[in-house]
């Protein structure tokens, strides 16, 4: 492995430069939603139709996250890194000055290919260059972002595009993209691999192929004027297309993603549990609010107001995570964090507008506590026994599992209110009920409470090589 600075060993700028830009993904990702409207009408369109500008950013994301890795190794993490957020800024720029759909999701499809990359090198990084003794350190600062930035999105999007116009939210990026480049240039390491592997292209069509269908089915099953099966058979393909990728990547001796890095216990949960664990608990970001607006009768300003206690609840807990890690190690962080989002997940079901405001922040916050405690103990754990020449490997499979996870959670609990609709027979015409809701959040909490057997199968001393190092 080449190097060209010799920052590992302390912890350094490096995870909070990577961490900005982290932030800016995530929150670019997230905040769109509140301000389809403005652009439709800025557009001369509909909100639906304009939809198709998050889909592309999605389905871009799907495509190259599978070659990051392979990207980093042979062009190196800080040039890949810098390429990547200057695309990320370009494409923020041609958002806020595109003048129709056309323009719009092109630009998003290149945003994608930027976030694609930036993200999961940027990550890559940040394992490579710090020393394990840090490294629990190094990843809760820069899982912080990708916890909060979801919450915080929408009320920062909808002022936004409440008191100025929805063209800031791409056009604030340039300020931050302009620092955080100069940042890279001084303190990102230029690490590349000394193995020379082909490129695998027949696996980047098959996961490309996978993470899109699971992707755009999770879309189309949570809209509300799509017909859900249509999103499950998608779904159902991508899966299958997933099985060909799997079976084909274990044949080929230089795989664009290597799934032998399943074979490691400690990463496999934290990929395969962890995915049940981030679809359950990624399901609420997209329900409260619903919550809030429709059952409670709140402003969507409001509802984002009360939405940001769950952000400090995740911010509060980001100086406790790796104190909590160490003293009562991860599988009985796992265990107790997927119970504590997931019982939390249910209470969130039995809130009424009559609740007492106190109770309702008390609810949110815990959840927002164990939602970051969860996400960062999974984060962690991944890298705790994988060696480093499958460092890449592990980090491009556990970046597409997580963004596949992403777009599930929001599938799961469109597609549990929806069922809960029909169960209870409210049907489509009305608004749903608070029955209704009750139903979708008790699906999520259980799902997320059935994901406990997966921590509880972790060995006893499961990660202790980070804490042994921490110490």
């Amino acid at each position: 492995m080449k190097d060209s600075s010799s920052h590992a060993g302390s912890l350094g700028p490096l995870p909070y430069v990577v961490a900005a830009t982290f932030f800016m993904e995530y929150l670019d990702t997230t905040i769109i939603a509140t301000a389809l409207p403005q652009m439709a009408h800025s557009f001369g369109t509909s909100p639906n139709a304009l939809s198709l500008g998050m889909s592309a950013y999605m389905i871009a994301l799907a495509i190259f996250i599978p070659a990051s890795g392979w990207v980093a190794d042979r062009f190196g993490s800080r040039s890949v890194f810098f390429s990547a957020i200057v695309t990320f800024t370009l494409a923020s720029l041609l958002c806020g000055i595109s003048q129709n759909t056309v323009e719009f999701t092109a630009a998003r499809v290149l945003q994608g290919i930027g976030g694609a990359l930036m993200v999961p090198v940027g990550r890559l990084t940040v394992v490579r260059s710090i020393d394990r003794k840090q490294l629990m350190q190094a990843i809760s600062t820069i899982t912080w972002p990708g916890i909060v930035a979801p919450v915080v999105g929408p009320p920062i999007g909808g002022f936004i595009t409440t008191y100025a116009s929805w063209r800031w939210i791409f056009l604030l990026n340039l300020p931050v993209c302009l620092v955080v480049l100069v940042a890279v240039l001084k303190w990102v390491p230029n690490l590349r691999s000394d193995e020379r592997r082909p490129f695998d292209a027949l696996g980047l069509v098959l996961s490309g192929l996978t993470l899109t269908a699971i992707l755009y089915g999770a879309d189309v099953a949570s809209q509300p004027d799509m017909n859900p099966l249509i999103g499950l058979g998608i779904i159902a393909l991508g899966l299958a297309i997933g099985v060909v990728a799997f079976h084909q990547a274990r044949r080929r001796p230089h795989p664009l993603i290597d799934v032998t890095t399943l074979r490691i216990p400690t990463f496999s949960v934290t990929v395969v549990t962890g995915t049940l664990t981030r679809i359950g608990i990624g399901a609420v970001p997209y329900l409260l609010p619903l919550l809030f607006q429709i059952g409670f009768g709140l402003t969507a300003f409001k509802s984002g107001l009360l939405l940001l206690v769950s952000a400090t609840g995740n911010l509060g807990m980001k100086a406790l995570t790796t104190l909590i890690l160490q003293r009562y190690g991860f599988r009985r962080v796992a265990i107790t964090g997927s119970a504590v989002a997931g019982v939390f997940t249910i209470v969130c079901g039995t809130l009424t507008p009559t609740s007492p405001l106190a109770w309702v922040l008390v609810v949110v916050f815990i959840y927002g506590l164990a939602r970051s405690l969860q996400f960062s103990t999974l984060a962690t754990l991944a890298y705790a026994d994988v060696p480093k020449e499958q460092t890449s490997a592990a980090n491009t499979l556990w970046n597409a599992a997580a963004q596949m996870s992403i777009g599930l959670g929001i599938a799961f609990g469109a597609l549990a209110l929806r069922a809960a609709a029909s169960i209870n027979g409210t049907g489509h015409a009305q608004p749903f009920t608070l029955d209704d809701f009750r139903f979708a959040f008790l699906c999520a909490g259980a799902l997320t409470i059935a994901s406990v057997y997966g921590y509880v199968k972790l060995a006893h001393d499961a990660g202790n090589r980070l804490r042994a190092t921490s110490r």
